[in-house]
């Protein structure tokens, strides 16, 4: 359950601070078919075309997970892989996507191992996307280290929050708990006031 916790919760954060995601709609911590947990996002347009940024940011958040595992059990669970693997899809579409052109316009009969250099030169772009994204991934959950507590924490309680909850939950608005938390302003409107002192106070 913490494990599951961490992870989903670093999949939220991520999403939290990559601006060019779909907003996060639950998190939840049960157990669902294969999964332990899921982080949903709901798409508020339609993607048909997605850019650049939006890939990069989806291998973060994608990894995010895993980073958190990492970063605070220094654990890696069967989930985490299956996200690799998802990142690694993200970014292969990415690479091939982007050189097309320049593999299409190859003269691969020149032999066996020109095209073995081809594939090598894709799994080298790969890497360093994946590389990119986690070490991004990492910066994000270590900055952030007491979102990732907060939300972690949250989850372990409740198991579930929903996305209005985690976005007030990020502004510091409620607690663990799910209460409301009481803002400076608000505490010094409840406050008297020095002039409500002097009146109530008894005289000489």
């Amino acid at each position: 359950k913490k494990l599951t916790a961490y992870h989903e919760s670093g999949h939220a954060i991520t999403t939290y601070f990559c601006k060019s995601q779909d907003k996060v709609h639950q998190v939840s911590i049960i157990p669902r078919g294969m999964a332990g947990g899921f982080t949903m996002h709901v798409p508020e347009k339609d993607r048909s075309f997605v850019s650049k940024t939006y890939m990069e940011e989806e291998i973060i958040v994608l990894l995010g997970g895993r980073v958190a595992e990492k970063l605070i059990l220094d654990d890696i669970s069967t989930g985490a892989s299956n996200d690799i693997e998802r990142a690694t899809s993200v970014a292969r579409n990415m690479v091939t996507h982007e050189n097309q052109e320049v593999f299409l316009g190859r003269d691969y009969s020149q032999g066996r191992n020109y095209s073995e250099n081809v594939a090598a030169e894709i799994d080298g772009e790969i890497r360093e996307l994946i590389e990119t994204g986690y070490e991004k991934a990492k910066e994000i959950l270590t900055e952030h280290g007491d979102l990732l507590e907060r939300c972690a924490q949250y989850l372990m309680k409740h198991e579930k929050i929903d996305g209005p909850d985690f976005y007030k939950l990020m502004a510091d608005e409620i607690d663990i708990d799910g209460n409301p938390k009481k803002k400076p302003e608000d505490i010094a409107e409840t406050a008297p006031s020095e002039e409500t002192k002097t009146e109530t106070s008894p005289t000489e």
